[in-house]
């Protein structure tokens, strides 16, 4: 017994490689102890698996037939329903659970003919088998034959009633839904009615028809509580009966309404403090958040992730990071919380850091820790540590679309503009529209416009409705390549063949195409017809189309309004100041030096970085103190002499 015990607690982990070999190293075997293993493998995807240890069970009892035949019902794959069938003719003897599990497999995958023929021979049926026809028909959209399965019922439980009702509001008749729980129930039906009345709660507020939630909770009377969560019994409200409507209130933003209920509960769970915190860190009320979270009883994973997730969310990662590690126990959730959280908040050493210590301390990383450091990746750039991601998760996965997307923006980010097409081309069918706008985005970030357009093409005969992401990458490709014509097309499809309406960034780009094409006047014509009124990108572009044509009077008026709309922004001096000295007017030069002082503008210098075995290496413009300056400076000396030589 004992032994079985530790067997069922690793499967219960997921520990199925321990758990097996913790099975052969056990000197006796009961029953029990074969069924524990078999119902681990049960529920893994590939029902094959099972299969053959059931195969190798010296004995077999009813629980061992029917745990390989939940294996055949729940597995997706198209042989195993035939295969369940199979087994359910062999079975010498069947119970009800038998009976119900091939009857739930008929009906999950809508072969609701097949699982009236078996419904209808069932020797005995419980509530489960009226069940399970009632939802399969409400799922085959066959809402009559449900409600008449329904009415035929010989007794009904609680499941009952809210099977019913999930029914109706997943077919949308919520008014339906609301007749039967008001109307149609008799006196004996009602005790056991709150679960489907908490169901119908949760999808008004899911409708956003938060009153109808209201006056349906206030239906429900208080009753008198009993602590130490005791079942109650008849028609009262329990405890999803207030957390339901608690959600209701958050959905709809109304967290003084939802602290109000909290307070008033009789008792409340996990689930309502969990809640009424996630309604906090929506409302981005952390001081709130964070005093209700040490108010708790006894926190559990989840609360921790709420609070972690909410200071995140507000750009407080060193607040996070300080929960983050005071956390008694973390799951991969949590771990995905900070490393997601620095990466979104442009800390993306941190997130590359926290990831390193993720693996260290033997957490596994899923799909979604992967889409998060390589977003981190690509925007530091670092390919080396990119690419051996990229191998980590070949080891432990088949890539999926979201992460293959990922790899395409950190390889295209990082120039490895190779590497990103052939992720691309290895997907297949398995790409989708994002696949698309990466590596369109790719070949503009690499300046290759007409193969961005090329992908366009292909991405149009492929029937992929493009967004207003694609055109912007493709109206920049464009810009980058001085393809004036071919820029105006792709704006004109987005606009007449899609009927995109174009954004700011679309008139942007367009504005930088033409007017660095010397279309001056042209693109002055774009930013007059404007629907909206131009920002300081559209001016900006303007601005440096100007100067690049050396055309003083245009650009005065560009920068005068790009200086109203960012009077921050040291771009306007800085170009008009340029231009000035381009054609030797040091004069007017030096007069728009001493205005930007005198308004307190100053330039941002610029910089750069390297990823160098690993390490990062930062430079600023007019930086000496990198520590291996001087060397650097030698080696540039040189090349520079070298270059003067040579011509």
């Amino acid at each position: 017994m004992r032994h079985n015990r530790s067997l069922a607690a690793l499967l219960r982990a997921g520990r199925y490689g321990a758990a097996r070999r913790l099975f052969d190293a056990l000197p006796a075997r009961s029953v029990v102890t074969w069924n524990s293993l078999l119902a681990g493998l049960a529920r893994r995807p590939d029902a094959r698996a099972a299969r053959e240890f059931f195969d190798a069970m010296p004995v077999r009892d009813a629980v061992s037939w029917n745990t390989l035949l939940a294996a055949y019902s729940a597995s997706p794959h198209p042989d195993h329903l035939a295969a369940a069938r199979r087994l359910f003719d062999e079975m010498p003897q069947r119970d009800v659970v038998t009976w119900n599990t091939l009857l739930g497999a008929y009906a999950r995958r809508g072969l609701m003919d097949e699982a009236r023929r078996l419904f209808d021979e069932m020797p005995q049926r419980n509530a489960a088998s009226w069940n399970t026809m009632v939802t399969g028909f409400f799922a085959a959209g066959q809402v009559v034959k449900a409600l008449d399965v329904f009415d035929a019922m010989p007794a009904k439980d609680s499941a009952s009633l809210s099977t019913m009702v999930s029914g109706f509001t997943k077919n949308g008749m919520l008014h339906e839904a609301e007749e039967l729980l008001t109307k149609r129930l008799s006196v004996t039906d009602m005790d056991k009615a709150v679960d489907a009345y908490n169901t119908l709660i949760v999808a008004y507020g899911q409708a956003g028809r938060f009153s109808d939630a209201k006056r349906l909770f206030d239906m429900i009377p208080k009753g008198q509580y009993q602590h130490n969560m005791l079942k109650r019994k008849g028609f009262e409200r329990n405890v999803v009966s207030w957390n339901s409507m608690m959600i209701c209130y958050i959905k709809a933003g109304d967290v003084c309404s939802a602290r109000a209920l909290f307070n008033e509960m009789p008792d409340k769970d996990l689930v309502s403090w969990n809640t009424m915190i996630s309604g906090y860190t929506q409302a981005s009320d952390m001081k709130e958040a964070e005093k209700l979270f040490w108010e708790m009883p006894d926190p559990d994973t989840v609360s921790w992730n709420l609070i972690i997730q909410g200071f995140m969310q507000k750009g407080e990662a060193e607040h996070a990071r300080g929960f983050f590690d005071r956390m008694p126990e973390r799951g991969t959730i949590s771990w995905n919380t900070m490393i997601s959280g620095y990466e979104k908040n442009g800390n993306y050493i941190s997130s590359v850091k926290l990831f390193s210590k993720m693996l260290e301390v033997g957490e596994i990383p899923d799909r979604h820790t992967f889409s998060s450091v390589l977003a981190a990746c690509a925007s530091i750039p670092m390919l080396g540590l990119g690419a051996q991601i990229h191998q980590l998760v070949e080891k432990s996965f088949v890539p999926d679309t979201a992460i293959s997307n990922a790899l395409i923006t950190m390889y295209s980010r990082c120039g490895a503009l190779n590497d990103a097409e052939a992720i691309f081309k290895q997907m297949h069918t398995k790409k989708d529209l994002v696949s698309w706008n990466a590596l369109i985005g790719c070949y503009e970030h690499h300046g290759r416009a007409t193969k961005a357009l090329q992908l366009f093409k292909e991405m149009r005969r492929a029937k992929v409705m493009p967004t207003h992401i694609t055109f912007v990458s493709l109206l920049s490709a464009c810009v980058n390549a001085g393809l004036v014509s071919e820029g105006r097309m792709v704006f004109d499809t987005m606009v007449h063949e899609y009927g995109i309406v174009a954004r700011i960034e679309h008139y942007a780009a367009l504005v930088n195409l033409i007017g660095r094409h010397g279309q001056l006047d042209d693109a002055l014509e774009v930013i007059n017809s404007m629907p909206m009124a131009p920002d300081r990108s559209v001016w900006g572009a303007f601005l440096g189309a100007c100067t690049a044509k050396k055309n003083e009077p245009l650009a005065q008026m560009a920068a005068k309004e790009l200086s109203t709309i960012n009077p921050d922004s040291s771009a306007p001096y800085v170009l008009i100041h340029n231009l000035h000295a381009h054609e030797g007017k040091w004069g007017s030069a030096a007069v728009v030096r001493e205005e930007m002082e005198r308004q307190g503008v100053y330039k941002q210098p610029g910089y750069s970085w390297i990823d160098l075995e690993g390490k990062m290496h930062v430079f600023i413009s007019g930086d000496t103190w990198h520590p291996n300056a001087q060397e650097i400076f030698s080696v540039l000396e040189g090349v520079d002499r070298t270059c003067r030589d040579w011509s």
